[in-house]
């Protein structure tokens, strides 16, 4: 059993993974203060303990980190700098962790945004999910301040069982960027399989039972594939997040003069299925949109 530092911790954002962030914080000892701009969100953490700020200026003034883990960038800048926003509870000791995903570029301008406030921000993105944040399994990834880092690396081992420092803002968000892409593509190759193997006129939980026999099994295909082959896409993560997630691999890759067309294809595939009406299952609900266009 890992022993903390007990923290003031705020959590700005509460949705799937905040809510579980926040949970992790709360069974560890951690006192936190939780924010999101629809109020009902934050009810089962005042349940548990936590308390419910009515802006990110309250949660800034009372904590001594806030983690931010909000939709995208202009979400970032408007919990950061906006009405009541994280700048106007501003104190001394306060560093700021955002855990949302967003691109390096737009990660590094926010922290230089916040410098001018004499705010320190690093970017702590995560890998792993809600149900791996609850046990404390998420694997984190740090860019920015190594010493905000470590002053504060009671709350991060609270949350992941392993911790990557990557270097200067915006390393840690490139890092999560590519390994959503490998998700992305991940969960449409175990489709692609799926749907071959249907065609072909196997079942497609032998499918999966061949493949996870092999070195070329993953986590998914062991622990999503076969709720994938059923049909069963309660979300972890929502498909439309991930698209989002492509719009700024390819918008960075761009901007970095890295040619990905694996990457675009992808992209393109995941917003025809936001088009759909896909956008609200879990992201390997790919293989739903995929099964339905293949039929027609």
């Amino acid at each position: 059993m890992k022993n903390y530092d007990m923290m003031n911790v705020g959590v700005i954002g509460t949705g799937l993974l905040g809510t579980a962030v926040a949970k992790r914080l709360l069974s560890t000892g951690h006192k936190v203060m939780v924010y999101n701009r629809t109020k009902e969100k934050t009810e089962s953490l005042k349940i548990l303990g936590a308390q419910v700020a009515e802006s990110p200026k309250q949660v800034a003034k009372k904590s001594d980190l806030v983690i931010t883990i909000v939709k995208d960038a202009n979400a970032v800048e408007s919990v950061a700098f906006g009405k009541d926003g994280i700048i106007h509870g501003k104190h001394e000791k306060l560093i700021v962790a955002d855990m949302s995903t967003i691109n390096p570029i737009s990660s590094k301008k926010i922290a230089e945004n916040y410098s001018k406030y004499g705010i320190t921000m690093i970017d702590s993105p995560v890998m792993g999910g809600p149900s791996l944040a609850e046990k404390g399994q998420l694997v984190v990834m740090i860019g920015g301040k190594k010493e905000s880092y470590e002053r504060f690396k009671s709350v991060f081992d609270s949350i992941g069982e392993k911790t990557f420092y990557l270097g200067e803002n915006g390393a840690a968000d490139a890092m999560k960027l590519a390994m959503n892409l490998q998700i992305a593509i991940l969960a449409l190759s175990i489709s692609e399989g799926i749907m071959f193997a249907k065609k072909s006129g196997l079942d497609p939980l032998l499918f999966l039972d061949v493949l996870n026999s092999t070195y070329f099994k993953t986590g998914m295909s062991l622990l999503k594939g076969p709720k994938m082959a059923k049909g069963i896409f309660e979300p972890s993560f929502f498909l439309n997040v991930m698209q989002k997630d492509l719009d700024e691999i390819n918008y960075t890759a761009k901007k970095f003069g890295a040619k990905l067309p694996v990457a675009r294809l992808a992209n393109e595939l995941y917003q025809n299925a936001v088009k759909d009406g896909f956008g609200n299952i879990d992201y390997t609900g790919i293989l739903a949109y995929l099964e339905k266009t293949s039929n027609t």
